[in-house]
């Protein structure tokens, strides 16, 4: 089985008169929103309905706008810079008046309108499709001076729609902010398959395009991404015909070739891993000599470090290495309960990050290495926490009630590589699905709609 991590697009984007952010009177650093005041004050964004321009009775068109305009308009939700104005409140010909300012383009959109009803910022698009393909004009204006930020066109076939639209999507938070959007990122996962089976996929950070990467039959649990996006790691409960039982045994796959590698397969636990920023080297957890501890591992399976060391049969597990790869967060209940702790990278200057809770688990770094989110257990439940990397400032991100009433458990946190967002789990409708918010909490949605369910995602590395 062949899947791509970091997308190899069938289509070329081509930029027609493509325009670099110009600055509001009072942006200062030449931006439209700076991101340190992203989470202060929402823009406002007109986005009218996409505008089929092709000829009339070509087949495919309504579906294919349909797509581009809900996932671009997701994408806009979802990056928290934004509020969305209602369709009611645009102008009654915002879905057919031109793409351009009437000044250059006859029957084209005036600017008073959007004005009158506080739009900052207006995006309009128009698409045609001809067979299996399709061209799609898209623009982005800054309404309060009258400004084209952006203008592309995008050449793609009909089924690359959600592609085209996430590209879009990230050119315009780019225009506006000078940092890459990641709405063309991915996520690794274990979803539930047959009955007491789990497997690995992969799937559009928004929970579409789920493609199943592992296929044993069995449980295959924890995946993690390496840095440059086309390696998965992952555990799996092998079967070892010479011993007739089952391991847990850590594997890696090439999303390239489709070539799975058995790189640890000690008796006990291997499990656990993440990727060095080198992707030379990954840590994980092995547990063959009687007592679960960290390990340094080259991706060969051949060398092996050993970090942690046990002294009470305490459990040391889930580590994580910091983007600077300095640093190792992981769990670990040598204090009684388990508690989320840091260390130097060769295993010295251990600190406890965490103290208050019953239980506290699956750590995992922001993009800037400022930060940590983690799953803590209360008097009842899981909620995801964010904290500073030095276990300062700790906030409560979630709390969900499930329709008994019982409070839902919120766990396995992941950051967005743009560092805006978090992934989880929730079993807040009885089955453990995908999630996302961004830091403050605020901006909470579920992902998947399905019966499955799904466990430890791991969000890529990579923007586009």
């Amino acid at each position: 089985m062949k899947l791509l991590t970091t997308l190899v697009f069938a289509f070329s984007l081509v930029a027609n008169a493509q325009t670099t952010a110009a600055p509001a009177a009072d942006s200062g650093n030449g931006l439209f929103i700076k991101i340190s005041e992203a989470g202060v004050k929402k823009s406002l964004m007109a986005i009218p309905s996409f505008q089929f321009v092709g000829s009339p009775g070509t087949k495919g068109g309504v579906t294919v706008g349909k797509t581009l305009f809900d996932t671009f308009r997701n994408d806009m939700d979802v990056s928290g810079f934004f509020d969305i104005q209602k369709p009611e409140a645009l102008p009654k010909d915002a879905a057919t008046s031109g793409l351009k300012p009437a000044a250059a383009q006859a029957g084209g959109f005036t600017y008073d309108y959007y004005k009158q009803i506080g739009t900052e910022f207006l995006v309009r698009v128009g698409y045609r499709t001809s067979g299996d393909q399709m061209s799609v004009d898209a623009y982005l204006y800054y309404v309060p001076q009258q400004k084209q930020i952006l203008a592309k066109t995008y050449k793609a076939t009909s089924g690359d729609a959600r592609t085209v639209a996430h590209t879009f999507a990230n050119d315009v938070i780019k225009a506006l902010t000078g940092q890459p959007g990641s709405f063309l990122s991915k996520i690794v996962v274990s979803r539930s398959t047959n009955p007491g089976q789990k497997e690995i996929f992969v799937m559009d950070w928004d929970g579409a395009n789920a493609k199943q990467v592992t296929r044993h039959g069995t449980i295959s649990q924890s995946p993690a991404w390496s840095w440059d996006g086309k390696t998965i790691a992952y555990s799996s409960f092998a079967y070892h015909a010479n011993q007739k039982t089952r391991n847990l045994d850590l594997f890696t796959y090439d999303l390239d070739s489709g070539k799975r590698y058995a790189i640890s397969y000690r008796t006990g636990v291997n499990s656990g891993a993440d990727f060095f920023p080198d992707d030379r080297h990954l840590l994980l957890t092995i547990s063959n000599s009687g007592q679960a501890d960290i390990y340094k591992m080259t991706v060969d399976g051949r060398s092996l470090t050993k970090i942690t060391n046990a002294k009470r049969n305490e459990l040391n597990v889930e580590p994580v290495i910091s983007p600077d790869g300095t640093k190792i967060a992981f769990s670990s209940d040598r204090s009684g309960n388990a508690m989320i702790y840091v260390m130097n990278v060769d295993g010295t200057n251990v600190k406890r990050l965490t103290i208050a809770g019953k239980y506290n688990a699956t750590p995992t770094w922001s993009p800037d290495g400022k930060k940590i989110a983690f799953a803590g257990y209360d008097a009842s439940h899981f909620d995801i926490f964010l904290m500073n990397a030095d276990g300062t400032n700790m906030a409560r991100l979630t709390s969900a009630a499930k329709s008994n009433g019982k409070m839902s458990n919120n766990e396995e946190p992941t950051f967005s590589p743009d560092g805006r967002n978090i992934i989880f789990t929730s079993d807040r409708t009885g089955k453990y699905q995908l999630y996302i918010t961004s830091l403050d909490g605020e901006n909470e949605r579920r992902l998947t709609f399905d019966n499955h369910e799904y466990f430890k995602p791991r969000w890529s590395p990579k923007f586009e």
